[in-house]
């Protein structure tokens, strides 16, 4: 039985681009091992100390301590200028203590005078609405608030009008009291409260209130920026 030639060389070509493909693949490998040799990944692993009882040790031994930027250019400051690199990096990280103890310490004044904003006032049409204080309550937050008449006419009021928003744009529900219903126009100012429910407030820092006459809706009273009383 003849073979054909044809055949032959297929296969002889087929042989050797299976052994072509192997010996590249053997030798790719151990190219690749002996670079890698000696390159390992630390293990930082938080669970490397568990039920060790002996955090201290493993965590010095194999944990990877990351140094800051800063520390770095300092002791290369002074290592250039012949002094000691630990003290200095030791007086720089106390100056940047300091440092940072400030701010925090100045932003107390700040919370402790967050009443310094009132009073607050609109003015509309001869008609003013003032916020003198805040406070908490029971289970409310207490605004105290007064309104005069300087115009010409009496207005009236229907404070189911009066719009509470917070600094969230959420709609709150307030009830006013004491605050007449009419305004007469002699300048008299009358006082009462606008009280908030503190469950409606949380995470609010400031409430607005809006107020208009009533039935005309010719005014636009408006404060903001009122402060949350704590």
């Amino acid at each position: 039985m003849a073979v054909n030639s044809t055949v032959v060389l297929t296969l002889i070509l087929l042989a050797l681009m299976f052994g072509a493909g192997v010996t590249s693949s053997v030798w790719g490998f151990t190219i690749g091992r002996e670079a890698l040799q000696g390159t390992t990944q630390p293990d930082v692993r938080p669970s490397n100390n568990a039920g060790s009882g002996k955090p201290g040790k493993t965590a010095s031994k194999d944990q990877v301590s990351i140094l800051k930027e800063k520390d770095i250019l300092t002791t290369v400051q002074a290592r250039v200028e012949g002094r000691d690199p630990e003290k200095t990096t030791a007086q720089a990280n106390t100056k940047t203590d300091k440092a940072s103890s400030k701010p925090a310490a100045a932003k107390k004044p700040a919370a402790q005078n967050a009443s310094a904003k009132f009073p607050l006032n609109s003015r509309d049409g001869g008609i003013t609405l003032e916020v003198s204080a805040a406070s908490q309550r029971n289970n409310s937050m207490l605004l105290d608030v007064s309104m005069k008449n300087e115009g010409s006419q009496p207005v009236r009021f229907l404070y189911s009008f009066l719009n509470v928003t917070d600094d969230r744009g959420r709609a709150l529900s307030a009830t006013a009291e004491d605050l007449p219903s009419e305004l007469p126009p002699n300048g008299q100012v009358f006082y009462g409260t606008v009280s908030i429910p503190t469950a409606l407030l949380e995470n609010a820092k400031e409430v607005s209130l809006t107020l208009t006459d009533y039935p005309g809706q010719k005014l636009q009273l408006q404060i903001s920026g009122i402060p949350v009383a704590k």
